[in-house]
């Protein structure tokens, strides 16, 4: 807090024994701040101030006070003084009657913090806003009550089916130990049978592995998911043989443009164009048969010259071209991982001014409120769904 603000003495705080009597200050310049809030609505409901002449003979004055006590989850309980007019006609908007005080200017902080703001940026808006001061550790709190939510969608029932699921990692460099590391939060979007996105949940580990993998699938599975028919994921070493282990019915399809952009890390910058146009005639293709075809051309055109990248198509060909087993409809929505990256994309957004969270909660808080954002504007089916159910009908039955 800017004590030079309040011509406070720089030893202000030192008065503070305890974290109670803290506290205690916090509830008191809150308590101050909402009361001239409200003095201020009064004013505009009644059309003049605190003493004017122009309230005389008005039809309405001030009637003194009422005291209200509310709640706050990062200050407990305030007693508030609430401003009356005589003929009982001011509906206060910041503390509505039966609600909460704190409800607004804490739905602000959240809101702020969603979208990536500074607990700095976030005191500072307050404070232009409501005319309050809150403090990081009351920032901190309101924000914590946000981990109790987490909680409870992570451990939500999940659909016993989903057509479609999209897996990916997205990277944060995270506090641990006393060292800045790079931590991955794993994410799932699945397609349910409504034809609605939804992400199924996150789980953070220190790196992304197939292994860890296991976990997050063994997770989902405890929550209700009993099938999974099409698993897009990016080409992680083992992931399709994890998947296999805990859902051996589901077909696995790797990301068309994961695999392009690591076959040409190994293939240099005068040759990439055509290199690139020689692959599209072979996941550009009608059907497998015509791409088996396209694939021969393409390694006898460069097996010699990038044999590595070649080879990394020959290995994982079974996974690759998976969505050559289905109609054009579902084939635009597994042949990559468009749908989670672009979530990813999204995610990094709101939390870009984050650059290093200073522990796991702090990161998740942050992408759970992100994903909130994201999921309000997923109102629709995905495109063409009806056409695509039935095609899983007939290719999976009921």
């Amino acid at each position: 807090m800017d004590t030079d603000k309040f011509n406070l003495p720089k030893d202000f705080f030192k008065q503070f024994k305890t974290k109670e009597e803290f506290n205690d200050f916090l509830q008191s310049l809150f308590k101050e701040g909402v009361e001239a809030m409200l003095e201020a609505e009064l004013d505009e409901h009644l059309g003049y101030g605190k003493h004017s002449r122009e309230g005389f003979n008005s039809g309405n004055n001030r009637n003194g006070t009422s005291k209200k006590t509310v709640k706050s989850e990062s200050l407990g309980d305030l007693v508030l003084n609430i401003p009356r007019d005589r003929n009982s006609s001011f509906e206060p908007r910041l503390v509505p009657k039966h609600q909460r005080m704190s409800d607004k200017i804490e739905e602000t902080i959240i809101g702020l913090y969603a979208r990536g703001m500074t607990t700095s940026d976030i005191e500072e808006q307050v404070r232009d806003l409501y005319g309050v001061e809150v403090s990081a550790s009351t920032v901190s709190n309101v924000t914590n009550r946000i981990l109790e939510q987490v909680k409870a969608w992570q451990s939500r029932p999940l659909e016993s089916v989903y057509l479609v699921v999209w897996m990916d990692g997205i990277s944060f460099k995270v506090r641990h130990n006393g060292k800045i590391v790079n931590k991955t939060v794993y994410l799932i979007i699945g397609l349910d049978v409504q034809g609605y996105k939804q992400v199924l949940g996150m789980w953070i580990n220190e790196v992304e592995s197939a292994s860890f993998w296991l976990s997050v699938l063994t997770d989902i599975k405890a929550r209700g998911v009993r099938k999974i028919h099409v698993a897009c994921t990016d080409n992680l070493t083992g992931l399709s043989e994890t998947i296999s282990n805990e859902f051996p019915d589901t077909i696995s399809q790797l990301c068309i443009v994961h695999q392009i952009r690591n076959s040409c890390r190994y293939v240099v910058y005068k040759d990439k164009k055509a290199f690139v146009n020689d692959l599209k005639q072979v996941y550009g293709a009608p059907n497998l048969t015509a791409a088996e075809e396209a694939f021969k051309s393409f390694s006898n055109n460069w097996s010699a010259k990038y044999g590595y990248a070649v080879q990394s198509w020959q290995k994982n060909w079974t996974n690759l071209t998976a969505f050559f087993d289905f109609p054009m409809e579902i084939r635009r929505i597994i042949y990559t991982t468009n749908v989670i990256e672009s979530l990813n994309s999204t995610i990094r957004k709101y939390t870009k001014t984050k650059t290093v969270f200073p522990d796991d909660s702090a990161a998740l808080k942050a992408v759970f409120l992100a994903i909130n954002n994201i999921e309000k504007k997923w109102t629709m089916p995905v495109h063409n769904f009806g056409i695509i159910l039935n095609q899983f009908f007939t290719i999976f039955g009921e």
